[in-house]
């Protein structure tokens, strides 16, 4: 049997690496849209306020539903590589080491420890509370201050009612998604 340059805990490792390279890329990536959120959302404010133009606001529910779907986004595949680590990569790994290092620990222990802290699911009701502030009460508020300035014309109205859904949509998407709020999701074949 010819011998192999590359093992297959090799392998699992590198595999291992990459996955948490992109996770950390993908949580610097989520934890920014939320400074460029709230630094758009003063821009518009204080625009439309210089401006006196309340129809400036129509701007936020856009902005808000696309940073807040990519923040989203983001942030599932930041947990779904997690899940991946825990529940398949560390498990294929232990189930080599456990040849070699029969009294070897989990691998990857951390990536189960943390979860276990007590104070986890308030951290987790707390961060979607503020997500749903960020990118859901923040653009109704706009369109709320829109629509009682009086200035309101038939079109941006009809805009205006079609934003409030779409943001209405991306807060259900939002709790939807809200780990401490769902059952796990079922193992898949």
């Amino acid at each position: 049997m010819p011998e192999r340059d590359v093992s297959v805990g090799q392998l699992l490792l590198a595999e291992y690496q990459t996955v948490k390279d992109e996770q950390k890329t993908r949580i610097g990536f989520r934890d920014n849209l939320l400074y460029v959120t709230l630094t758009v959302v003063a821009a518009v404010i204080a625009a439309a306020a210089q401006a006196k133009q309340s129809e400036m606001l129509l701007a936020l529910p856009p902005v808000c539903v696309v940073l807040g779907w990519t923040y989203l986004v983001n942030d599932e595949k930041i947990s779904a590589i997690g899940t991946y680590v825990r529940d398949d990569l560390g498990p294929r790994l232990d189930h080599l080491v456990r040849g070699e290092l029969p009294s070897a620990g989990p691998a990857f222990a951390w990536e189960t420890a943390h979860r276990s802290d007590s104070r986890r699911r308030s951290r987790k009701v707390i961060q979607c509370v503020i997500d749903l502030l960020a990118f859901c009460v923040v653009p109704l508020a706009g369109l709320l201050v829109y629509w009682f300035a009086g200035q309101t014309s038939s079109g941006l109205l009809v805009l205006s009612v079609a934003e409030a859904l779409i943001v209405v949509g991306l807060g259900h998407q939002v709790l939807s998604y809200a780990r401490p709020f769902n059952s796990p999701r079922p193992p898949t074949p």
